[in-house]
């Protein structure tokens, strides 16, 4: 199985689980901390271009805290000052992408 990008956050369940699975296919995950290591600006864009507002997890903590005039922000300016406001796993193979870690997610990268 080629390298995985696991783009998430180490405290998150849903992106351990998901690193557990990849790693116990044989896959090599390369992890990516939001908290350590932020988007720029150029990867938001593209990933919102392929994603959509989806891309924002409006379910998190950080979203909750946030006060209702920082919430009608652009999803782009949204990331740029939150990154841990982007929904999780972001997974990156070659040129597939995929948001969340589900059976959609596992079928496409060939573990399920």
């Amino acid at each position: 199985m080629d390298a995985v990008n696991l783009i998430g956050l180490k405290t998150c369940d849903t992106c351990r689980k998901a690193r557990t699975a990849l790693e116990t296919a044989g896959a090599t995950v390369i992890f990516r901390d939001v908290r350590a290591d932020p988007p720029r600006r150029d990867e938001l864009e593209d990933w919102l271009h392929g994603f959509g507002e989806a891309l924002v997890n409006r379910r998190s903590t950080t979203w909750r805290g946030l006060a209702p005039a920082e919430r009608e922000a652009s999803p782009l300016d949204l990331l740029l000052t939150h990154p841990t406001l982007m929904k999780r796993p972001l997974l990156i193979r070659g040129t597939r992408r995929h948001l969340g870690w589900d059976r959609e997610a596992m079928a496409a990268l060939g573990l399920g």
